[in-house]
């Protein structure tokens, strides 16, 4: 009886000086889906949240500029850590469209095209999204206006952005993204703060969820 006890207390003592040991996919990965760690290479892909639009005004505060009931972004993962850590995308694609404008002296919106791209873009555990330009360049979007003048093109740049991820409806969220005019036409507002809310961000049809 002596001896087992003895082997017992021994036994204990070996278990607490052994360092727990967690599978390293116990966490999952910063991003993930209902299927599992999004790999990398997938292609993630969003629309505009319903009832929302993806604006351009000429303030942080205003209501005057452009507005557009359709926007799209594509981005491939190109890392994704385990979690809590930081996953990097490609930014490839960004569209908009159904744009219309309440500038004075604007009749229409032609078109906006994102320039520059691919974009470099993170996702931290935390849910800060930032997204930065190749070295040496510049975040530019190029919107092209029909005025009472003619068509006039209005170039308008920044140095990044930031946004925030959410779970709550699998979302990423850009406010009041501050963007100045590098040229175009008086017509153009001399400054753009841009707004969009994308959700569900999808791997495939899978929503994604960032840990």
């Amino acid at each position: 009886m002596r001896i087992r006890s003895l082997l017992a207390v021994a036994g204990t003592a070996v278990a607490l000086t052994l360092p727990a040991v967690t599978p390293a996919s116990a966490a999952g990965a910063v991003l993930t889906t209902a299927n599992g760690d999004v790999a990398v290479g997938d292609v993630l892909n969003a629309s505009l949240a319903s009832g929302t639009a993806a604006t351009l005004y000429n303030s942080s505060t205003g209501t005057s500029g452009i507005s557009c009931a359709t926007s799209t972004f594509t981005a491939t993962v190109t890392d994704n850590p385990a979690a809590p850590g930081t996953a990097t995308e490609s930014l490839t694609g960004q569209t908009f469209g159904n744009c219309t404008s309440n500038v004075l002296g604007v009749t229409g919106v032609t078109s906006i095209t994102v320039n520059n791209l691919p974009y470099t873009t993170t996702v931290t555990s935390g849910g800060v999204v930032t997204v930065t330009p190749p070295s040496g360049s510049t975040v530019q979007t190029t919107v092209v206006l029909r005025t009472l003048l003619g068509t006039v093109s209005c170039v308008y740049q920044a140095s990044g952005l930031s946004g925030t991820a959410s779970n709550t409806d699998n979302s990423i969220n850009f406010s009041n993204q501050a963007f100045t005019r590098s040229s175009g036409s008086t017509l153009c507002p001399s400054a753009g703060y841009f707004t969009a809310k994308y959700a569900p961000v999808t791997d495939g049809t899978a929503a994604v969820v960032v840990n």
